[in-house]
Formats: C-alpha cells, sequence, structure tokens
C-alpha cells in the first residue's frame, strides 16, 4: 500500500510512533524516524531491518525550527522526497488536575509544544510536497478534543487546536495536491505510558487489571479500546492512495467510544 514512499515520523522512537514506523514498513515505506533520541531511533531501525523493512534513523530536535528545516533538506538531499509526515511526538501533557486550580505553565505546556511542532514538522513537510505536488501529513489525537473529560488540564485543548491546523492545512494545500488528516483515537491501553496508569488505577482499586480493560472498554460500541496496532493500521491507510480523496478528515478510531 505505500510502496516506495518515504514516510518520516517525528517520535518514531516512542510506542505510538514505533508503531506505526512498523505498520508503514510492513506495507513497503522507507521509513524515517526522527527524534532527539539516537539510540532509540536505532533501535526501532534495526528491529524493522530485522522484520525485513527498510529504516533509517535521524536524530532532530522537532521543536527547533532551524533543526527541522535542517533535517528536512537532509531527507530530500538523501531520498529525493518526502511523501508522508506524521508527528507523534508528546506533548507532555500535565493532567489530574481542575483547571481552576491548574498554574497557567502548566494548562499552556501541551498547547505551545504542540502547536509548535507541528506547524514546524507540517510546514516543513507542506513545502516540499507542494513542489513535487503530492503528500500527505498526518497527527493524531486523543477522544478529549470531542469530548472534554475533567481535570485533563489542556491536553484536550492541545488536540482540538492541533485538529484545527490540519483542517486550514488541509485547505491551502488542497489545490497543490497534498492531503491533510488527523488520527482521532480513544487511547491504546497496551502504549505504555497508559498502560502503567491502569496497572496504578488497578492496583489502587484491588482489581485484576483485565477488569479494568473491560470497563473502559464497556464506554464503546465495540467493548474494547483500540490497540496500538489498530493506530498503524489507520495511519497505513489514510497515507495511501486508497485515501486519494480524503483530506480535512478527523478519522474516527475511538472503537464507537465517539459516534461521530
Amino acid at each position: 500500500m505505500l510502496g516506495g514512499k518515504v514516510a518520516v515520523i517525528y517520535g518514531g522512537g516512542g510506542a505510538v510512533g514505533s508503531a506505526v514506523a512498523e505498520a508503514f514498513a510492513r506495507h513497503g515505506a522507507h521509513v524515517v524516524l526522527a527524534g532527539r533520541t539516537a539510540a532509540t531511533l536505532e533501535r526501532v531501525a534495526c528491529r524493522i531491518w530485522d522484520k525485513g523493512g527498510h529504516a533509517a534513523a535521524m536524530a532532530v530536535d522537532a521543536l527547533d525550527a532551524d533543526a527541522v528545516e535542517r533535517h528536512m533538506a537532509a531527507i530530500i538531499e538523501r531520498f529525493g522526497r518526502v511523501d508522508i509526515s506524521f508527528n507523534l511526538i508528546d506533548v507532555a501533557d500535565i493532567q489530574g488536575t481542575a483547571l481552576a486550580a491548574m498554574p497557567a505553565a502548566h494548562f499552556m505546556q501541551p498547547i505551545e509544544r504542540a502547536m509548535r511542532t507541528q506547524f514546524l514538522t507540517a510546514t516543513a513537510a507542506a513545502r516540499r510536497m507542494s513542489v513535487q505536488r503530492s503528500g500527505v501529513i498526518l497527527a493524531l489525537t486523543a477522544q478529549c478534543a470531542r469530548n472534554p473529560s475533567p481535570t485533563t488540564g489542556g491536553f484536550g485543548v492541545a488536540c482540538a487546536a492541533i485538529e484545527a491546523l490540519c483542517r486550514q492545512l488541509a485547505a491551502e494545500l488542497g489545490p497543490h495536491n497534498v492531503r491533510v488528516a488527523c488520527i482521532r483515537s480513544a487511547g491504546s491501553p497496551d502504549a505504555p505510558g497508559l498502560s502503567d496508569l491502569f496497572d496504578e488505577q488497578a492496583a489502587r482499586e484491588g482489581i485484576p487489571r483485565a477488569e479494568l480493560d473491560a470497563r473502559y472498554g464497556a464506554s464503546t460500541m465495540l467493548g474494547r479500546l483500540p490497540p496500538l496496532a489498530d493506530v498503524g493500521s489507520a495511519a497505513v491507510l489514510l497515507a495511501s492512495d486508497y485515501a486519494a480523496s480524503v483530506t480535512a478528515e478527523i478519522f474516527n478510531l475511538t472503537a464507537g467510544q465517539l459516534a461521530d
């Protein structure tokens, strides 16, 4: 589905980023893993090569405008093009406190971080994709962008802002045959961060982890939350030519937790 395409994944060493990278590689993409920690990226790249895929690790600070621009120029020099850009870096959100009791700095942290890195990486890719008149820019948000939850701090606001950025970019880049889409997930219980939180909650309540997973799954139409593999599969579909007429779309990957 992605044969011959060059895909850069920011945050490629993380749980979600590596899952998406492996899915892209399985479908034939040459994956460029981007992030701050070269050793982490190299481990993911080696795993992809061991499975018969193609991957390169290229460290970059995705919050630094000059670094992102140099990084993208290096990708073009090395591979000749960029076909897919997906920013999955951690926005370092702070949750668990009501907004009325939260310091402004804690509220603003995920918003400022998300908007800066998403804007820098998406526009760096957009400039190259517009010239080649093809490409796909992807982003990931959570269900709280549409259905706010208590004590999520600035995270839900950051997710809503990412979705708005994707829609505006889609409108601007459409005439250049560049698509922009966003995956809105309900959260993957096998992602280390969420899995750790579930483990802690299950321990506090003195119940098996499976019981807690079932409780959260009951809030969805499918009776489960989407695993990381489903995020990768959705990303492959949206990045492929099978979704050639899909842009400005917020792809619902909530297992029916949200009805729209």
